[in-house]
């Protein structure tokens, strides 16, 4: 919903940085694009076909209670696992597949070991990273337990203990007649009353997701996992190798792969980071691969993948490609130049800001890739064709055109109305950015809703999110410098400023005293006493205010806080219209979605639900058969000579001189696949994914782990709108050149032991 997005980003916003938190929602490095629509799409067609393993599609984000429906297909690809056993959340492998809320990752041993992406726990690396101590350069192992370090504050790892369909519980208040503001608040009601009753029982954290656009909503109980802590993470020179250069680019080389633990209390219960807390039992972990994976080798994952876009509208399509992605693309760039500019390389600045540019950058390329993708495949052209034949199909049928059409039309308006609103909201979401402001809206915010009782507070001020804001304001101190974020918030004010007077807010306007055309000069003084006088950079002082009443903070001294004071009106009236579009598409999705569900059966087509960050299992297999240029064509796998071939001895495509002696000595140990001659590397396959799916274990048909998701090719990209068999393909890590770094490289033998690679075998 449109809302719920914007207050999403707005409370991640607030205690980290926009970009930091979508790598989150989508600096995940597995396809996708920061969230640009406003509510979540629809579905997406799988064909029921012939049991040739050759013509199965890989395309489908399946929820796991769906895949016994699709047995024959799993079992001509490969599968030896019953697939009765992947619907059971509580059985081995699903019950060892968890969330990091931003990623995905496994539990991979007894004692809680998890493992994921480096860029999933880039932010953590990142945290503990001084520039006297810098774990993004150098890297980090802990040797034993006691010497692992906490991982950035608010981070969790979440069990998904069951899924359960709640629509009649969600819908029970909803009536024909309501406004659309109404219809929301209805819908968030029952949502609210669902989670409170879960998380009666202590120790988890609940979520209500809306399915096919709101025809049905299923409740997920979680574990929440509080303490978490960083062991191992291979140097940015692994980690990153090939940085933004390769970043969705084939072949690839990187080692994108680190290791947290999860803690709990001494009673097995999740507590808040304590000394006397110990790791955490898993009901089940993975165990690494028992047989080499090759070309050709069924493969899936199972994770939490974020936001497909499948089957939204044609203008909102148009609007995305055609505004959306260029202006975000032009501003991200600026963003970064502005950031780089003002933090110099290797300063304590850049590395507070390491993240959040990773994260830009990511989406930067990401936006370019769907835009030539768009225009490679002729998307705007295929949904126009698409949408006309689904219009074509109700028009056959009376009894169809009475029950889909008036809604088909009046979703098509609202959409129109919708896309009306995206130029304020995105520059005015950039203009009030700062970490200083971030900080004192969510205060103000806080204090207000405090006034009310629990159960009708807005979501992310409850009493239940509490732990978060503080989290986020504790996290300001390794992700601010006063200089740089003056520095981006005067760039996008003065972008902010070529707009029309229509498309600006007059509140901001009024606050800051802005006027087109001002002198830069006279915009740097007043940001320079807006950043200068604010006490909110004090991260005691911060936290403390989390119990201030609304009276203090209104009537505070503090420049910021006046600031948010100034604004707090015009974001209330702006999430008040959110509100009542969101209750208007409330109701039109849900029968759209019905519509497209009976259209594509009557073509005998299954159906899978677009990703909206719930667990789902993607399967397919290791296949490279990709030509993107005339004489180019993607072989499936990348090997330990590939990196020698890009090394220059320079970031980014600078490598441990321990690593190029081993490769320039063959020194492969175990991990040589014999038909490559190698070690390998990196390897792609046709699974379906997008982002969110970073980090999902990679499993073979045993449903041993072979590697780990994280990124999808250049051609890829505009999957989440169109997923095209032909060229559609994941990168993973290969498991081999994990084991190969940590033993021959890092020295991580105690995690070796730890995950069962026999200490006999080691070289």
């Amino acid at each position: 919903m449109i809302f719920r997005d914007k207050l999403r980003i707005a409370l991640l916003v607030s205690v980290a940085s926009v970009l930091a938190a979508c790598a989150t929602t989508s600096a995940d490095k597995t396809g996708t694009a920061p969230m640009t629509g406003k509510r979540a799409a629809a579905i997406g067609p799988q064909e029921k076909v012939g049991m040739d393993p050759a013509l199965i599609s890989s395309e489908g984000m399946w929820r796991p209670d769906q895949l016994p429906g699709l047995a024959p297909e799993l079992k001509a690809l490969g599968l030896e696992l019953p697939p009765k056993d992947l619907a059971d959340l509580t059985r081995h492998p699903m019950n060892a597949v968890i969330s990091l809320g931003n990623c995905t990752a496994s539990f991979v041993s007894p004692q809680g070991l998890v493992v994921t992406n480096h860029h999933c726990a880039y932010g953590s690396i990142q945290y503990n990273s001084t520039e006297d101590n810098n774990l993004l350069a150098d890297g980090f192992l802990a040797e034993t337990m006691d010497a692992e370090l906490p991982a950035a504050p608010g981070s969790r790892i979440y069990v998904t203990t069951a899924i359960d369909d709640v629509t009649d519980r969600v819908m029970a208040d909803v009536t024909e007649d309501m406004t659309g503001r109404e219809r929301y608040q209805a819908i968030d009601d029952a949502e609210k009353a669902i989670v409170a009753e879960c998380e009666e029982t202590a120790g988890y954290r609940c979520v209500v997701s809306a399915f096919h656009g709101g025809l049905d909503y299923r409740l997920t109980r979680r574990m929440e996992i509080k303490d978490v802590r960083l062991v191992y993470a291979p140097s940015d020179k692994i980690g990153k190798f090939g940085g933004d250069i390769d970043n969705w680019m084939w072949p690839r080389h990187t080692g994108d792969f680190s290791f947290y633990r999860a803690y709990v209390g001494p009673d097995g219960a999740p507590a808040e980071f304590a000394e006397e807390n110990v790791p955490f039992i898993p009901p089940s972990f993975l165990s690494l691969y028992s047989q080499d994976l090759e070309d050709g080798d069924f493969v899936m994952a199972a994770g939490y993948p974020g936001r497909t876009s499948r089957y939204k509208r044609l203008s909102e399509v148009d609007a995305t490609f055609n505004w959306s992605y260029p202006t975000r693309k032009t501003l991200y760039e600026e963003w970064v130049e502005t950031i780089e500019t003002t933090a110099p390389e290797g300063s304590d600045a850049r590395i507070k800001y390491a993240s959040l540019i990773a994260s830009i950058n990511n989406a930067t390329k990401n936006y370019g890739g769907q835009m030539e993708g768009a225009e490679r495949v002729g998307l705007v052209m295929r949904r126009k064709g698409r949408e006309d034949a689904l219009n074509s199909w109700i028009a056959a049928d009376p009894e169809r055109e009475a029950r889909y059409a008036g809604a088909v039309a009046e979703l098509d308006a609202l959409v129109e109305e919708s896309n009306l609103t995206n130029e304020r909201d995105l520059y005015y979401g950039l203009v009030t950015r700062a970490a200083p402001l971030r900080a004192a809206k969510t205060l103000l915010r806080l204090a207000h809703e405090k006034q009310k009782p629990d159960a009708e507070r807005e979501s992310g001020y409850q009493e239940r999110d509490l732990a978060f804001v503080r989290q986020g304001l504790e996290a300001m101190d390794r992700r601010y410098d006063k200089k740089v974020d003056q520095a981006v918030m005067m760039k996008f004010i003065k972008d902010y400023l070529q707009l029309p007077e229509d498309k600006r807010v007059p509140a901001f306007d009024a606050a800051l005293d802005l006027e087109p055309g001002m002198a830069d000069v006279t915009l740097e003084r007043k940001l320079t006493r807006l950043f200068d006088e604010t006490k909110l950079q004090d991260n005691t002082l911060r936290i403390n205010l989390m119990d201030a009443d609304l009276e203090m903070l209104e009537n505070s001294a503090d420049p910021m806080m006046k600031l948010a004071v100034a604004l707090y009106d015009a974001d209330m009236a702006m999430e008040e219209a959110d509100k009542e579009i969101d209750g208007r598409f409330a109701a039109l999705e849900p029968q759209y979605m019905e519509a497209i569900i009976a259209w594509q059966e009557d073509q005998g087509k299954m159906v899978y639900p677009d990703a909206n960050s719930t667990l789902r299992v993607t399967f397919g297999t290791v296949k490279g058969d990709v030509s993107p240029k005339d004489g180019l064509e993607y072989t499936p796998f990348t090997t330990l000579e590939g990196i020698s071939e890009k090394y220059t001895a320079e970031d980014p495509f600078d490598s441990p001189s321990k690593q190029m002696e081993l490769i320039d000595a063959q020194d492969y140990g175990r991990y040589e696949l014999d038909s490559l001659g190698s070690v390998p590397v990196n390897f792609l396959s046709t699974l379906d994914v997008t982002g969110g799916n970073s980090g999902s274990p990679t499993l073979n048909a045993k449903g041993e782990l072979v590697g780990l998701l994280f990124d999808g090719t250049y051609e890829s990209i505009n999957s989440d709108w169109d997923f095209d068999t032909k060229t559609t393909r994941s990168i993973h890590v290969d498991a081999r050149y994990m084991l190969w770094i940590m033993e021959k490289v890092d020295g991580a033998t105690n995690l070796l032991v730890e995950m069962g690679v026999a200490e006999p075998a080691m070289e």
